[in-house]
This record gives C-alpha cells, structure tokens and sequence, in this order.
C-alpha cells in the first residue's frame, strides 16, 4: 500500500461590495466614509487576531462575541464574504462542534486577511 499525501489549496475569492462602498461615500461624503472604512480595517484586524486568541485559550464565549462585532463591522463597509464565515463561527460555537469551529476559524483568518487586503489595495481608488 502506498502511502499517499494530499495537499488541498484554498482559492475563495472575496469580492467587496462596491455599491456598500459609493453607498458610504454618497451617504457621508469622501473623506468621512474613507475615515469609517479606515477604523473598520483596523478594527476588522484587532478582532481577528483577538478571536484566534481567544480560540487558542478555549474562551468560547470571547470568540461568539468576537464574531458578533466582525459580522456588524464587516456588514457596514461590504465585506459580506468575511461577515457569513464569522457568522459561520457563531454557529459553530453555538452547537458547541469545537471540530468545526477549528477548520470555520481558519476559513475565517484567511477571508479577513483576503478582504482586508482586497479594500486596501483599492485604498486609493474612488468608491
């Protein structure tokens, strides 16, 4: 019997809600909806890492909360990918499947760092 390895690759594509975007802009003018969207990343980063962390501890409850203020923020400037996989954590910690909290948490980690560098890189660029 040989003894075979499978090397399995993740491709998700997260797309930003460019309507959200012209939408904050439209509603608050350029330079406050750049400075909503600017707090939302750094927030949308502190979140992240504070809920790995707090899965590392075993603090389920931290990480429910956690996800709760990723779903919100993530709704607000259109990251709607990132806001269904934290949703996604929600339930998981809910149903107490700690198996698959593990493998939503990782989905999780790779969409925010997919979606915060997919509005940084159209930082620049008009909404």
């Amino acid at each position: 019997m040989e003894d075979r390895v499978a090397i399995l690759t993740s491709d998700e594509r997260v797309r930003l809600d460019r309507d959200r975007l012209a939408e904050l802009t439209s509603q608050l003018g350029e330079q406050e909806a750049e400075n909503i969207i600017c707090r939302a990343m750094e927030e949308l980063a502190v979140r992240l890492s504070f809920t790995e962390r707090q899965f590392r501890q075993g603090k389920y409850a931290e990480i429910r909360k956690s996800a709760r203020a990723l779903v919100a923020i993530a709704d607000q400037i259109g990251m709607y990918a990132l806001a269904r996989v934290a949703g996604d954590v929600i339930a998981c910690v809910d149903r107490g499947d700690e198996v698959a909290l593990t493998a939503v948490l990782a989905r999780l980690m790779r969409i925010g760092e997919q979606s915060l560098a997919a509005i940084w890189d159209r930082h620049d660029m008009r909404f």
